[in-house]
């Protein structure tokens, strides 16, 4: 992960392209504490949340799962140490970049942002269910408070894969277009 600040505008940036920015334990740590600064710093008036590469974020790092003793510590440490509740804490400053796989928490996590822009490539879905999971980054509260219960109960039952204009009119993102070089 990458941070940058100009004045009162912080970047945060998924930097692991060559896995398509999925999140690991490090990641998400460096998270949390990424989105600590602005909570404790209102002179940031703007947060852009991008990813690096050809994706935004790819979901959770499959090399991780299993990792844990069982599935209760894991869950235990993922309410520890939520990215989703950070990003929620200052959302009306966050804006999320969001271009090519949203997948699982990539689009759990940006959907908890106030503002959410996508470019044209953007592919969102939720295939936990798939791999024997239920989303687990905040996905059934902030998903759920853009597209509502139904949509996200079919999103995340199905795994079905949303381009970025049915995910406009579905309300998970707010406008689609250009992301340009910059926030």
């Amino acid at each position: 992960m990458a941070l940058a600040r100009e004045g009162a505008v912080l970047r945060i940036t998924l930097d692991r392209p060559r896995v398509r920015n999925a999140v690991d334990t490090a990641m998400r740590d460096a998270l949390v504490d990424a989105f600590t600064l602005p909570a404790l710093d209102p002179s940031i008036t703007e947060v852009h949340l991008c990813g690096a590469g050809d994706a935004f974020c790819a979901g959770g790092d499959l090399d991780e799962f299993g990792t844990f003793p069982d599935p209760a510590t894991a869950h235990v440490v993922r309410l520890q140490q939520s990215v989703g509740r950070a990003i929620d804490a200052v959302a009306e400053r966050v804006i999320a970049h969001l271009h090519g796989a949203c997948v699982g928490s990539g689009i759990e996590l940006p959907a908890f942002a106030g503002r959410v822009r996508a470019a044209p490539d953007t592919q969102i879905s939720l295939p936990e269910l798939s791999l024997g999971l239920i989303p687990g980054a905040g996905g059934t509260v902030s998903l759920t408070r853009r597209a509502g219960r139904h949509r996200t109960t079919r999103l995340a039952l199905t795994g079905e894969v949303l381009d970025a204009t049915t995910a406009r009119d579905w309300g998970l993102v707010d406008e689609v277009g250009s992301l340009g070089s910059g926030p």
